[in-house]
């Protein structure tokens, strides 16, 4: 997994509550376990007609938003069924942010999993920024480590975060990659139990 640390990017504003894990990536891109391609499928029904052309008035098919690295959205932002493949089209797609009033469990478990960033900000704050992102300048940063988010125009929002999250966010681990730091007291042990009770090694 990719560390996070600090990331500067365009925002996309996304002003819509409860975007269920259905919207974000739909049932008919869920054919497959690898994590590249699934940005094709994203917001799918909201980014395509039914002949399968752009909507252009859609915020992530427009010019302005192209390469957008932080989504701004409404609240309760993954609800719904508890797909991994949620954050997965969402970072294939280049989103490595996104920010909320709130999450959804399931779906904000899933984002520290992969490296996508979840930040909750207070409602005000979030509208705020999603004004700014309608204006002429989308850039924005969303420093991990300080916590805090800087909008377009300098206005600087702290959020909170687990404190286990966040270092392994900027280490770069999930569940896997933390179990592989201790390789070196796995090997110790199992080497004891072998000698102690080989005939384990046989069962």
């Amino acid at each position: 997994m990719q560390a996070f640390t600090k990331l500067d990017a365009r925002a996309a504003p996304l002003p819509l509550a409860n975007i269920d894990t259905d919207q974000i990536i739909p049932k008919q891109f869920l054919k497959t376990v690898e994590r590249e391609g699934l940005s094709k499928g994203l917001f799918y029904d909201f980014r395509f007609d039914e002949a399968g052309k752009e909507k252009a008035d859609f915020v992530l098919n427009r010019p302005e938003y192209k390469g957008a690295g932080v989504l701004v959205t409404g609240d309760n932002f993954g609800c719904g069924s508890s797909r991994e493949h949620a954050p997965w089209a969402l970072m294939d797609f280049g989103i490595q942010a996104v920010i909320a009033t709130s999450f959804a469990d399931i779906f904000y478990n899933n984002c520290f999993q992969n490296g996508l960033l979840p930040v909750v900000l207070k409602a005000d704050e979030v509208q705020a920024l999603m004004d700014e992102a309608k204006g002429g300048n989308h850039l924005v940063t969303v420093d991990l480590e300080a916590q805090k988010v800087v909008s377009p125009s300098g206005k600087t929002f702290t959020f909170q975060i687990d404190p286990t999250r966040k270092a392994k966010m900027l280490q770069g681990l999930d569940a896997i990659g933390e179990t592989l730091q201790a390789a070196v007291d796995i090997d110790v042990f199992e080497s004891k139990r072998a000698l102690a009770q080989p005939w384990l090694e046989d069962a």
